[in-house]
């Protein structure tokens, strides 16, 4: 009998898969971008997007997760010049405007963009996601963040950086305007649409939400019917304890980029707890663990293809994203110089991550930067990486950001070569699922009723408002 914990247990789910992705030329693995294969310089070309999309569907991933940023990080060495120089996520385009493009060209491929509040307010935001979800038949997933970037926030009006906490707070105030309007505005059958009639939707069963709270007064109501999923799949990448509690409060999938299986169970464990004191059901939320994959015939091929990888990336540029997105200019410093004990209101997480990763010692400049390259990479035959992805699955992982080296090679060597094998293990799927995002993922078409959203359903209807 195979047990519950075995990589071919039955009782486990095939992992799902989405490519993690940004509207830019350098996102990830820095400089890799001048490899004469390499085409995601071509990000302002649709087509660029909608062949990557297809590719993605025809390989039968899940999803396609795009990251994004409205704002330089931290300045390297004095200045910002460094970002241009390198294409380090400059120019960077919106990734919401390629949605129904990408939604034309598919059918099953969920779609995933990233916002932050300080982008737009939650009246526009609503109303821009209920669209899109009904446009693409409810495959619309939401990356909440919170922006680490002073320079981000200064784009849109204010002084400064805000502090970590309080980021989050406003998040959990923009959150409820958002559930209000998603949730509660329009409800179950208030769209009618008799012809015979002439009643187009029941205004009984359509209700404004006279929201008032320290940042937001949005009266409603919402202007949009309710989409497939109402709200969209949310998800959240934050590591920093206030991050990992605001996702216990409220996302249903947790972007991580463990080092090891070991550090995310140990992780998952503990977020799983924090999501049963938020009085939610702890399968309520899955992890997505970022990987990279070098992948080769032989280990020794996947091993050269490893060097010629690294060969390639960008130390100094790696650097800089990674310094940057803790708010501490690095430029200056030696690679080999201890990083120390740093506090910063930037990307907690990033220091966090590190230092699980570098064991026995204080970690170094150096260290962030190749970190930044090597972390979550797996190397290999198909067959060695689909062992290492069963040890992930079976450390509670139940997705997988496939991170790439080169669009579209990292997507279809990863669909050629890996995905056979892992549906020979059981651990990826051999067929779409249809249905709605949140269904493909594990729960039904709407939030559950254990979720904090879950609480406005019907709360405008003049009945439960009078009592």
């Amino acid at each position: 009998m195979t047990s519950p914990n075995s990589p071919n247990s039955p009782t486990q789910p095939p992992l799902k898969f989405a490519a993690f992705v940004m509207n830019t030329t350098s996102h990830i693995l820095h400089g890799a971008w001048r490899r004469p294969e390499a085409r995601q310089h071509d990000f302002n070309d649709l087509d660029h997007w909608v062949e990557l999309a297809r590719t993605l569907e025809q390989a039968r991933f899940d999803a396609i997760f795009f990251a994004d940023v409205v704002g330089l990080y931290g300045d390297y060495q004095g200045d910002w010049r460094k970002f241009v120089d390198s294409g380090l996520q400059i120019p960077s385009n919106d990734p919401t405007v390629l949605v129904s493009a990408l939604a034309a060209a598919t059918e099953h491929l969920g779609i995933a963009v990233t916002s932050s509040p300080i982008q737009s307010p939650p009246f526009e935001f609503a109303r821009k996601i209920s669209t899109l979800d009904h446009l693409t038949g409810g495959r619309i997933a939401w990356n909440v963040v919170t922006s680490a970037s002073e320079n981000a926030w200064r784009n849109f009006g204010h002084d400064g950086l805000t502090d970590h906490d309080d980021r989050y707070a406003l998040a959990d105030e923009y959150l409820d305007v958002l559930y209000k309007l998603w949730e509660g505005s329009w409800d179950d059958g208030a769209l009618v649409q008799d012809k015979e009639s002439g009643i187009h939707a029941d205004h009984t069963k359509v209700h404004k939400i006279n929201h008032h709270s320290p940042h937001y007064s949005v009266e409603g109501p919402h202007l949009v019917a309710p989409s497939p999923q109402r709200t969209p799949v949310l998800f959240q990448a934050g590591s920093s304890p206030t991050g990992r509690r605001f996702a216990a409060r409220h996302a249903e999938a947790q972007f991580i980029t463990a080092p090891s299986p070991q550090d995310a169970a140990t992780l998952i464990a503990d977020t799983r707890r924090l999501v049963s004191e938020a009085g939610r059901a702890p399968e309520d939320l899955t992890f997505f663990q970022g990987l990279s994959f070098v992948v080769g015939d032989t280990e020794e091929e996947a091993r050269r293809k490893e060097r010629e990888l690294d060969e390639s990336l960008d130390l100094t540029t790696l650097l800089a994203h990674a310094a940057g997105g803790t708010g501490i200019d690095l430029g200056a410093a030696d690679l080999d110089t201890p990083i120390g004990d740093l506090t910063t209101q930037g990307t907690q997480s990033t220091l966090l991550w590190l230092r699980q990763a570098v064991q026995g010692r204080e970690p170094t400049v150096r260290d962030l930067a190749e970190n930044r390259a090597r972390s979550g990479r797996v190397v290999g035959t198909p067959e060695q990486i689909a062992g290492e992805l069963s040890r992930w699955r079976d450390a509670g992982v139940g997705s997988v950001n496939v991170i790439n080296a080169t669009i579209p090679g990292s997507y279809e060597e990863f669909a050629e070569h890996v995905l056979p094998v892992l549906r020979e293990r059981g651990l990826a799927r051999s067929e779409h699922t249809p249905g709605t995002l949140r269904s493909r993922l594990g729960g039904g078409d709407r939030l559950p009723d254990s979720h904090p959203a879950s609480g406005y359903r019907n709360a405008f209807t003049p009945s439960r408002t009078r009592a």
